[in-house]
């Protein structure tokens, strides 16, 4: 079998634009949208905003690779790194190598992509990893192979270029991504370039995270502006889906399929951003609705729901959960459940053992 990169014309990537034009166009309605949307924020809320979708991406886009990391140490490295205030958690270099290299993705995406910031990037995600070359491109004879399966008899689902090869792919790389001329539509440039820097696989470990932030920063620099998008939520939802659209394509530099099932992930990704920034409205809202009817049992209650974000408490939160938060007694627990429900902060469904209480929030700010 040959791999793209194998192949004579690479990388000559081929693909209709006509396929992805309908995407392409509610990807800038939607940008629209988004931006209206964010300017019912105040500067603290537009803060908070960030702090939260990068997190979240942050936070996925580890998890996408096996690595699992704290929510709020890295809300708190994040706050640091924009000059926000910060508690004085102590952060794993994981954590914050992670926040760093989105951080600088969000406040640098007019600068250009170059070889010394990948590398820095690298540098960053990979910073006390003393089992692999950090800050360089792989090297070594070995051929860097995505497999499954027993150790016996794996599946190869890849094989990127010899290390030999890594630098002058990524030389054309970077040509790519820098060319003059027309440039690709929004969505498309971003998914050859996830697809074009996959491909080369440069890094020993980190080619994933770097990857989707490339991606993020193609989609910015597109729209003339910086833009957090939910894209590995999106993808942690349906990992197979993104694994086998790379298998697929590494396989043929006609990349059709590819190109729409990532603009159409991107599209997705943008869909639950716009939905977290006007979840943060309706919560403003929330609060400002009820005034001071709430006890501070009620209000520690509904913080901890928002808390969870947009999903909330898996199936709702249960008179169970509240005396978790509250610490308040079982008949406690039932007068300040019923009267939230009666001034309408909270929605009730289920009958004894199976009721559930969700919070009575519309979040389209339209």
């Amino acid at each position: 079998m040959q791999w793209n990169w194998q192949q004579r014309a690479w990388p000559d990537f081929r693909f209709d634009l006509a396929v992805t034009e309908p995407l392409e166009r509610k990807f800038l309605l939607k940008s629209g949208e988004l931006l209206g949307a964010a300017s019912h924020l105040t500067d603290e809320d537009h803060d908070q905003i960030r702090v939260q979708l990068l997190s979240d991406e942050a936070l996925l886009t580890s998890r996408i690779e096996g690595e699992m990391l704290d929510r709020d140490s890295l809300q708190s490295s994040l706050q640091r790194q924009l000059g926000l205030k910060a508690d004085a958690r102590r952060v794993s270099p994981a954590e914050r190598g992670i926040a760093e290299l989105l951080v600088d993705v969000h406040r640098h995406f007019d600068q250009p992509l170059t070889l010394v910031r990948l590398l820095k990037w690298h540098a960053l995600i990979m910073q006390g990893r003393p089992d692999i070359e950090v800050g360089t491109f792989r090297s070594g004879g070995d051929p860097m192979q995505v497999m499954s399966g027993p150790i016996h008899n794996p599946s190869v689902h890849y094989e990127a270029p010899p290390a030999a090869r890594v630098p002058k792919e990524m030389r054309g790389f970077i040509d790519w991504w820098m060319r003059k001329g027309e440039p690709l539509p929004c969505l498309a440039r971003a998914s050859v370039a996830h697809l074009y820097f996959e491909s080369i696989h440069p890094f020993e470990d980190g080619n994933g995270r770097i990857g989707r932030a490339i991606s993020e920063l193609a989609v910015s620099q597109s729209l003339g502006q910086p833009v957090i998008l939910s894209l590995s939520k999106v993808i942690e939802a349906d990992r197979a889906a993104y694994y086998d659209g790379l298998t697929r394509a590494s396989r043929s530099l006609d990349i059709g399929g590819w190109v729409e099932y990532f603009s159409s992930t991107i599209l997705k990704a943008q869909e639950t951003s716009l939905r977290s920034v006007e979840f943060l409205i309706g919560k403003t809202r929330f609060f400002d609705r009820l005034g001071n009817q709430l006890n501070p049992r009620q209000e520690r209650a509904l913080l901890r729901m928002f808390r969870e974000g947009i999903d909330g408490f898996k199936g709702g939160m249960s008179s169970a959960n509240y005396r978790a938060i509250t610490k308040a007694a079982s008949a406690t627990a039932t007068r300040d459940l019923a009267a939230l429900v009666e001034i309408g902060a909270l929605s009730r469904t289920g009958e004894r053992k199976h009721t559930r209480y969700h919070l009575a929030l519309v979040t389209r700010a339209r």
